[in-house]
């Protein structure tokens, strides 16, 4: 299976780039599966159902969220009905939307797409690991399904590799979103698992992590509150990670970053 992982999609800049070059890399890379983290795209906070929509006209199989799921209450009774929007796993019991979702791929094949919330320098969620390990339980990777990604949606590199290493050969990829900056330790661990601790984010990297650089950098000199955030609007990068599978374990084959556009040095996965 050929999967794409797009990190987190801060405002218009990196609205219009995704859906821009989302269907042209679905064709150029022959993609199986496309997920992409949304949580950050209507002006930095949150998610519009209209944009959800438009992410997926676009060539997006499952969108993901995190912190800022709620940001825009009108996603509230969307995700109730779209279910191919999740939300982190170990929001409380009662949280609306769901925290994984089984898609139907190609060829008669089925993925798994799982997000859960770290809990380090975060909102205190339920036990991110535990609710990944029922989640798993469910399915069995390479038989009832081909694939399983795993969001892992944290601050701490630390809590990511902790995942990762906790899940290694139970997952086809698990990846990094949230901090908005594509970390260099892309690889295939040891039990065949693709990990990455940060996907990096689809927007203006001139900026501080997507937003504007005046007023974000003000509140690190002054301490006080400042005019409201905005994400920046220059040109965006594309950031992501590409994954290759072995249908019949499910595991991970290749893992190649991919950065298209923008100020950050490109680079693009063979096809």
């Amino acid at each position: 299976m050929r999967i794409l992982f797009l990190g987190d999609v801060v405002g218009r800049a990196g609205r219009d780039a995704v859906e821009r070059e989302l269907p042209r890399l679905r064709a150029a890379l022959a993609l199986d599966l496309v997920v992409v983290n949304a949580e950050n795209a209507s002006h930095g906070f949150g998610l519009s159902p209209e944009m959800a929509r438009a992410f997926l006209a676009a060539g997006a199989d499952v969108l993901t969220l995190g912190n800022h799921a709620w940001d825009r209450k009108e996603i509230i009774p969307f995700i109730e009905q779209e279910k191919r929007l999740i939300r982190p796993l170990n929001y409380p019991p009662g949280t609306p939307g769901k925290g994984s979702v089984v898609v139907e791929v190609p060829g008669n094949r089925r993925a798994l797409v799982v997000q859960a919330m770290g809990r380090l320098f975060m909102e205190l969620l339920d036990d991110p690991f535990r609710a990944i390990q029922a989640e798993l339980a469910k399915h069995r990777l390479g038989g009832t399904v081909q694939a399983i990604i795993i969001d892992i949606h944290a601050e701490a590199t630390s809590e990511k590799q902790a995942v990762a290493h906790s899940f290694d050969g139970l997952a086809s990829l698990v990846i990094g979103t949230h901090t908005h900056v594509p970390s260099a330790d892309h690889r295939i661990l040891a039990g065949g698992t693709a990990f990455q601790s940060d996907a990096g984010m689809c927007g203006d990297y001139d900026s501080v992590i997507g937003m504007q650089k005046g007023a974000a950098a003000l509140r690190f000199w002054r301490k006080v509150p400042s005019e409201r955030l905005a994400p920046a609007e220059g040109e965006a990068t594309v950031c992501g990670l590409f994954v290759e599978t072995d249908d019949a374990t499910g595991l991970a084959k290749r893992a190649e970053p991919l950065r298209l556009g923008g100020t950050l040095s490109p680079t693009m996965p063979a096809p």
